[in-house]
Order: structure tokens, then C-alpha cells, then sequence
């Protein structure tokens, strides 16, 4: 592996599992930004999929006592529910166009969140609305990789604060990972230069999530609600460059 590529490694580990160990999620929105431009495509998949799975992991553990596990039964419900119709949509739907149309809502709607007056916490639809969103987390997730996005979407719009919110994001996604995780294993994409990179992830990964959980305790609840949302339009924007990118 060559100087440029393992230092592109490391600096994407440690932005992405930093940031994600603050805000939740996110990690390979953060990452792929170092990654995309030195790394093999068929390497990036499995690479965010570990990276997302340890740093979760990790900064779970900082907030695993204080977890809402009634909240969260209805989103792992619907998860794994929506992982398989997601995968069995890749060969139907067409990925572009459902690219192109997360990305505009992510953008339009979280920077409407961003920028409009505080609005009242949506009380509306209870479990089967929580359990919705993980559904469509998981159809997303199947299909291109998206699981976090409309899990974040809805815990943001219900209004509930950053420990609550962090712990069913957070193990949602970790769940859903580990499926995919597993799945990766069985399609033979776990390749031995993917687990070199693994290794070599594994330490900065760690670390910087470990980092970020902490940081993410001197984080005001507003300010918290705002990194989120610009996460979420930054990871619509990101969506929209790649369909471009390659139309």
C-alpha cells in the first residue's frame, strides 16, 4: 500500500470517527471525502461499513446506560424489515434517480430545520411512525448504503434530546452495519487488501470515536440540533455531487 493511500486511510478514520463520535453518525460522509481519491471503489463499501461498525461501538459505550431501549425496539424492527426489500430494489429502481431525490430532501428539508424558528416536537404516529422511519433507514440502507439519514431526520423532528437521540441512532445503525457487515462476508467482499485496511483503521477509528463521545458531553443541546442538521444537508449535498459526477 502505498504512503499516499495509508495516510489517506488514517486522516479519514480519524475526521470520520471523530465527527461521527460527536454528532452520532455520519462517518462515511467524512471519510469518503479523504478516501474517494486514493482508494479502490470496490474497497470504500466494506471500509466505511467497519469503520462505521467500531465507531459506534465505541461511543455507544458512553451513553449505553442512559439507552431508551423501548424507542429503540420499533427502529430496529423496521430496519431489519427494510434491509431486505432495499436489496431486492437495486436491480429495479433506478439509483440515480433515488440519489438524487434523498439528496434534495436532506438538503431542502434540513436546511429548512436549520434556518426556520424553532417549530413544536412532533407528537403524531408514536411507535409505528418510529418504526416507519427505520423501515425506510433500512430499505435505504439496502439499497444504496443510507441507513442513517431518516432515522436522524425523525429523532431531530420529535424533538428529543442529544443522549436519547445519539443512543437510538447510534444503535440502529450499528445494527444495520453488522447485517451489512455480515453480508459483505457472504458476497466474498471482505478481500484480504480490505482487511489490511481494516487493521490499519482499527487504532485511528477507535480513538477518535472514543474522542468524539467525549467531546460530544461539552456539546449544548442546541448546538448539537445544529450539527446534526448541517450533517444531514452536507450529506444531501454529497449525494447530488455524485449524481452529477457521474451523469
Amino acid at each position: 500500500m502505498s504512503c499516499d493511500a495509508t495516510a489517506a486511510i488514517l486522516a479519514g478514520a480519524l475526521a470520520g470517527a471523530f465527527v461521527s463520535g460527536v454528532s452520532g453518525f455520519a462517518f462515511g460522509l467524512v471519510a469518503l471525502s479523504f478516501w474517494a481519491w486514493q482508494l479502490d471503489p470496490p474497497l470504500l463499501g466494506p471500509m466505511v461499513v467497519f469503520g462505521s461498525i467500531v465507531t459506534q461501538a465505541t461511543s455507544l459505550a458512553a451513553i449505553w446506560a442512559r439507552l431508551d431501549w423501548p424507542r429503540l425496539r420499533p427502529f430496529l424492527a423496521g430496519g431489519v424489515l427494510g434491509v431486505p426489500i432495499g436489496v431486492l430494489l437495486l436491480g429495479v429502481l433506478d439509483l440515480r434517480l433515488f440519489k438524487a431525490t434523498v439528496g434534495v430532501v436532506l438538503v431542502a428539508y434540513g436546511a429548512y430545520l436549520l434556518l426556520a424558528p424553532p417549530r413544536p416536537a412532533v407528537r403524531f404516529g408514536g411507535r409505528l411512525a418510529d418504526g416507519a422511519a427505520g423501515f425506510v433507514g433500512g430499505v435505504m440502507g439496502g439499497l444504496a448504503g443510507l441507513n442513517g439519514p431518516a432515522p436522524v431526520l425523525w429523532c431531530t423532528v420529535r424533538g428529543w434530546d442529544k443522549d436519547v437521540q445519539r443512543g437510538i441512532v447510534q444503535s440502529y445503525i450499528l445494527a444495520i452495519q453488522v447485517v451489512t457487515f455480515l453480508g459483505y462476508g457472504v458476497a466474498g467482499k471482505l478481500t484480504r487488501p480490505a482487511w489490511e485496511a481494516f487493521g490499519l483503521m482499527l487504532p485511528a477509528v477507535a480513538v477518535a470515536a472514543w474522542l468524539g463521545a467525549r467531546a460530544c458531553h461539552r456539546v449544548s443541546a442546541d448546538l448539537f440540533r445544529r450539527l446534526v442538521l448541517v450533517l444531514l444537508v452536507l450529506s444531501g449535498a454529497a449525494l447530488l455531487a455524485d449524481v452529477l459526477g457521474h451523469g
